[in-house]
């Protein structure tokens, strides 16, 4: 059995998200022309969640959306004969604006590669900036975020589940460190 440990609590995570609002704000020069794509599942909640912190420290709301990357996986063989496809909704265009991906844990970067696929699908963004709650190293492809939360570096067996009270009832990042 793992161990587990938990790396940030309710308030860490608010805390976190805080300065990551700011620095989302800093780093796009303000607020126009962005928005935040939340990739399914807890990175909806974090983009949403960061839309409301940004809406409250600069009084205006960031247009919000979703994105299912299971059929731009390229493990998706992996994934099984009937993969749960979740939705995509992004209701507003993506051409000529400022896109930040939101995500809650960053490893290989093949999840954000998918994204990025996605995205090309749907429109031309003058920018794209990455935002991740956690950075757990161990890159397989050269993708880094531009916003994090808290970097943990992990050893490839190990787990970092993020949970969110939308979803799970409580909020917390704990790591399942694998035995042996």
């Amino acid at each position: 059995m793992p161990s587990r440990s938990t790396l940030l609590d309710d308030r860490a995570i608010a805390r976190a998200l805080t300065r990551m609002a700011s620095e989302l704000v800093e780093r796009c020069h303000g607020t126009a022309d962005v928005v935040l794509v939340g990739i399914q599942r807890r990175g909806v909640e974090l983009a949403q969640r960061l839309a409301r912190l940004v809406e409250a420290q600069e009084g205006k709301p960031l247009p919000c959306g979703k994105l299912d990357i299971t059929l731009y996986r390229d493990d998706l063989q992996a994934v099984g004969a009937r993969p749960v496809i979740g939705e995509t909704d992004l209701p507003f265009d993506l051409d000529d604006r400022t896109v930040v991906i939101v995500d809650d844990v960053l490893y290989t970067g093949r999840t954000i590669r998918a994204a990025l696929d996605e995205l090309a699908d749907f429109g031309r963004p003058r920018r794209i900036l990455l935002c991740v709650l956690v950075d757990r190293g161990g890159r397989e492809l050269p993708i880094q975020p531009d916003i994090v939360g808290v970097r943990q570096e992990t050893a490839g067996r190990d787990r970092v589940d993020v949970l969110v009270r939308e979803l799970d009832g409580r909020d917390a990042v704990e790591l399942a460190r694998a035995e042996g």
